[in-house]
């Protein structure tokens, strides 16, 4: 599988959990990864956390620290993802 279908995948995933959730509502970037590849999820982290990078910077989703958007590249600690409002 290729790093770019990855990301795609992954990105897929990102978007089907936060709609799932519902408006308003968050998800861990770890219930990606989770729901991804259940028995071996964390070492998955590095390209959902990026994934989730891509679709900020394209405006489809927020990166949240503390309930404050943020760059999520520069987070240090949890994150929390959600679909940008209109």
């Amino acid at each position: 599988m290729s790093s770019a279908a990855t990301s795609n995948e992954l990105a897929g995933l990102i978007l089907q959990l936060l709609r799932a959730r519902g408006s308003g509502k968050t998800i861990c970037p770890s219930e990606v990864a989770r729901a991804y590849v259940p028995d071996d999820w964390r070492k998955h982290m590095p390209a959902v956390r990026q994934a989730a990078f891509d679709l900020a910077d394209a405006g489809r989703i927020v990166i949240l620290q503390r309930g404050k958007v943020i760059d999520g590249r520069l987070a240090k600690g949890p994150i929390r993802l959600a679909l940008r409002e209109p």
